[in-house]
């Protein structure tokens, strides 16, 4: 049908809002609670519109259009009235503009300064307000809180509902619920669909920086596969850039030591992950099994489901797998001391953040595998805070011999890739070819196939979202043998969705940074991760024995006890 917004006609799909109609043709229309991941809400009132020959203003997040409609976004009438909630907004919402994972593209003071309104003409009326942190994941400052709802959506499509409302009525709170039967599993998304800032990752800047000046420690960073397509946003660059070469530049700027890729990691995950899978397979035990890369899907299991153990692959995710073979085969192959390196993650996701801190990770003389890790978000802001510009920087490569992926590594970071990089490993053991086309059928938001490998049809599944994943679950409760091997990730559309990436992140956003990924599988001689080189030497020169494979490349889970939340205090509440 044919709309008119602003005197131009545009063309518009029945049953779409103004907005989304306005958004598809870029037309600045203001929207702070409107996500397209959630339900419409109409809560912040910014995105109110005037419909010819209609009395009163309409909010075009969730005003269906119709044929000839004819639409204003831009009076003196809506302006005042955008002026005025705009600043009933900033009268619930404390800033701290210096330490927001919004950074310079904050919408909130985008808006103040087009509609020229005072940020603190009301008294922040939510200032004494608790900072919460969950974990050693996540912190919710609930100062900064506007009301949107978006978090709760969120806590609840995954399935968790760890966070509720307190005091229902015109002045509600959001709240961490003291549920024992309620725990967060960190995934983040709270985070990433804030338009607020109030949610954010336990910060690590500083503690990152102090061994970066000690002589006496060799600092290392390992990139997770999906930063090579993400870190470019928070610097101007296209979705889903490739700048795999400057970010290794950039990380080398701050003076680190080696810069080695998680990607290597995935490929030996891969490896053993592949092993693993045949072997279940052959003894009929633990099926389906469940891919276990994300910690906060490990979460889940443990505390919400913790029957399922036992079809979690013993298998450890790329990152602790690759920081105990930077402190074993790397620390022997230079001479070091393991004790005197420090490895820092750098993750898409805020649960990777817990995940460090598990005993059962640890490696000889207990050691942790990774010391740090820093999102996506919390490298540009390492970047920006050190005036380093990737857009400016010469690019250099990673280093040898633990900086260079097989395809199959890649593209872990983007849904599906830990299945299809595991069964391209299965297939060529053995058949000895390669793995065809996987061809999909997605139901219900699950996307399900059949692989045929030599004589046996295996059942797959690829889940995104911890929500789908518990409907599985409690599928599997009735029928185990729905399938054979499920991949699971909390994320939409996997890691390049992490709770730690670059806001904002919606659904095309996120295809865009797959495709790179993607792109990078294809372009890449040696796409199955036991061909990889370095993989073939690590298990020719080190990984030779069962034991020293199974204390670096596997663990153990178990049913966990609730985190469940602190309150900070004033000192604390400064400071984190």
């Amino acid at each position: 049908m044919k709309i008119i917004i602003d005197g131009k006609t545009y063309l518009a799909r029945k049953g779409e809002t103004i907005l989304e109609v306005a958004q598809r043709n870029h037309l600045e229309i203001p929207a702070l609670c409107y996500h397209s991941d959630l339900k419409i809400k109409s809560n912040c009132r910014l995105c109110l519109v005037e419909i010819r020959g209609k009395k009163g203003l309409f909010p075009s997040c969730s005003t269906i259009v119709e044929p000839g409609m004819e639409i204003i976004t831009d009076s003196p009438r809506i302006r005042r009235a955008r002026k005025i909630n705009l600043e009933l907004i900033f009268a619930q919402h404390r800033e701290e503009c210096q330490d927001c994972l919004w950074g310079f593209r904050c919408q909130l003071l985008n808006f103040a300064r087009k509609y020229k309104i005072k940020i603190d003409r009301f008294e922040d009326r939510k200032k004494n307000y608790p900072v919460y942190q969950f974990g050693p994941a996540i912190i919710f400052d609930s100062s900064k809180c506007i009301d949107c709802r978006n978090c709760l959506e969120v806590c609840q499509k995954q399935g968790v509902g760890f966070l509720e409302t307190k005091e229902k009525g015109a002045f509600f709170r959001i709240v961490p619920s003291s549920d024992k039967n309620k725990d967060c599993i960190y995934c983040g998304q709270c985070a990433l669909h804030c338009p607020a800032g109030a949610f954010e990752g336990v910060g690590e800047f500083e503690e990152v920086e102090k061994p970066l000046k000690d002589k006496n420690k060799i600092v290392i960073f390992q990139y997770a596969p999906s930063i090579r397509t993400t870190i470019g946003e928070e610097f101007g660059f296209a979705y889903g850039k490739v700048l795999t070469n400057r970010l290794v530049a950039g990380i080398k700027k701050l003076g680190v030591d080696k810069v080695f890729d998680v990607s290597v990691g995935a490929d030996f995950t891969t490896v053993e992950e592949a092993k693993e899978l045949a072997e279940r397979i052959k003894e009929k035990r633990d099926l389906p099994m469940f891919t276990s890369c994300c910690p906060s899907w490990v979460k889940f299991v443990e505390f919400y489901y913790p029957q399922f153990i036992p079809n979690l692959t013993t298998v450890r995710s790329p990152h602790i797998i690759l920081g105990g073979l930077i402190k074993t085969y790397w620390a022997e192959k230079v001479k070091i001391n393991p004790k005197k390196i420090i490895v820092v993650s750098i993750m898409p996701c805020l649960a990777k953040k817990y995940e460090i801190t598990r005993n059962e990770l640890f490696i000889q003389d207990k050691i942790k595998p990774v010391d740090y890790v820093l999102t996506t978000r919390e490298l540009a802001y390492l970047f920006h805070r050190h005036q380093i510009d990737l857009r400016k920087i010469k690019p250099r490569k990673p280093d040898n011999p633990l900086g260079f992926p097989s395809g199959a590594g890649v593209i872990y970071g983007a849904s599906g890739g830990v299945m299809e990089s595991a069964l391209r490993t299965l297939a060529k053991n053995i058949t000895g070819k390669k793995l065809g086309k996987i061809k999909f059928k997605e139901v219900d938001g699950i996307k399900k196939a059949r692989v045929k490998i030599g004589s046996r049809s295996l059942k797959i599944g690829v889940i995104n979202g911890i929500g789908k994943a518990k409907e599985i679950l409690e599928k599997l409760k009735i029928n185990p043998s729905l399938f054979d091997y499920l991949e699971v990730m909390a994320c939409w559309d996997g890691c390049i969705g992490g709770g730690g990436q670059p806001v904002p992140t919606n659904e095309e956003i996120r295809k865009k940074r797959a495709e790179g990924l993607r792109q990078i599988d294809k372009k890449k001689k040696v796409r199955i991760a036991q061909e990889n080189p370095i993989v073939k030497k690590v298990y020719q020169e080190f990984l030779t024995e069962p034991d020293k494979i199974h204390s670096l490349c596997h663990t153990f889970y178990s049913h966990k006890p609730r985190v469940g939340f602190k309150i900070l205090s004033a000192n604390q509440k400064n400071n984190h």
